[in-house]
């Protein structure tokens, strides 16, 4: 949504009133943007590309900006597709019978923006197969994930890609510094700097965390609330309550409540806890082989209620 409700009033969201729309002004990626601007120079825009990396760090902004660039500034022209909510074939099967259309502004081109493309279905993935290696010479497909390793080899040999890197916490200052500039406020500095730390080199998330805090009036209140959003944190302490099977469960429970972070990016947090538990041996070794076994699924279906049955489960096998 572009807004939510507050004391009764719109609240725009930060990270999207703040988005980049020129290459110049996206943070922390220079070789992604080099790469890009050489495609453009050249008029080489491939047909289709992959924008690979973290959650919040710019693949998304990146093609909208390069669409814009190639002069597709109307919806009928670029049309932005999230797959979470469109898993099936259908959605593909609808873009390739329009991609044969002409373009509408007289750019030239028409273009697919799939976010989260990873989370088509193998059927649906299959169906882009020829869509992306046989479409018409106006079309370009730009394909957005987190997770290209769910995409099947076929769909990504026939892209272009462009990886995307985690920002540093210096460049997170960056970005917030441009954001607390333009919004007129004033952040203590501890503030930003625990920002940038708990982030997880996600610029939208480093935004989003500034806008929960803009309203707090003491230092201490907003490091706070900087502390519980620490998604790192939550899944540490998930994690070693799990280890231990005879953790009560309102213990857990008291956690998950408290946990605001997407399920299934805190699902890969605890995973890579586990994995470090048991590379690491000794007496714990067991114990965590049996708890990523738990939580070896997805939750793009189930969401938090998967999370929670996953920890229900884990203390259901002592």
């Amino acid at each position: 949504m572009e807004a939510n409700e507050k004391n009764g009033q719109r609240q725009i969201d930060l990270y999207k009133k703040h988005r980049p729309t020129r290459f110049k002004d996206l943070v922390g990626q220079p070789q992604a943007v080099a790469q890009l601007e050489e495609w453009l120079s050249n008029g080489r825009v491939p047909n289709a590309v992959l924008f690979t990396g973290g959650s919040g760090v710019g693949k998304t902004t990146a093609a909208r900006i390069l669409a814009h660039r190639l002069g597709c500034t109307s919806r009928s022209d670029c049309q932005e597709i999230n797959v979470a909510e469109s898993r099936g074939i259908d959605a593909i099967r609808d873009i390739m019978d329009r991609m044969w259309l002409a373009p509408m502004s007289g750019s030239g081109y028409r273009v697919w923006i799939l976010d989260e493309c990873a989370k088509l279905t193998s059927d649906a993935q299959g169906a882009a197969l020829k869509m992306l290696e046989d479409g018409p010479s106006h079309a370009r497909f730009f394909l957005c994930t987190t997770d290209p390793q769910k995409l099947l080899k076929t769909v990504i040999t026939r892209c272009a890609v462009l990886s995307f890197r985690a920002l540093t916490e210096g460049e997170l200052e960056v970005v917030l510094d441009g954001v607390i500039a333009k919004e007129n406020v004033r952040v203590p500095e501890s503030v930003r700097n625990r920002i940038a730390e708990v982030a997880d080199g996600s610029a939208r998330k480093a935004i989003v965390l500034f806008q929960q805090i803009m309203g707090l009036a003491s230092e201490a209140e907003q490091l706070d609330a900087v502390q519980r959003s620490d998604s790192r944190r939550q899944a540490i302490d998930l994690a070693r309550a799990l280890m231990d099977p005879k953790t009560p469960w309102l213990k857990v429970a008291e956690i998950l409540n408290g946990v605001d972070e997407e399920p299934e990016s805190l699902r890969r947090m605890i995973l890579a806890y586990y994995n470090r538990v048991l590379l690491g041996g000794g007496a714990k070794a067991n114990r965590a082989a049996e708890l990523i076994s738990r939580f070896m699924y997805h939750y793009f279906d189930s969401g938090r209620a998967g999370l929670v049955l996953s920890c229900w489960e884990s203390l259901r096998s002592k």
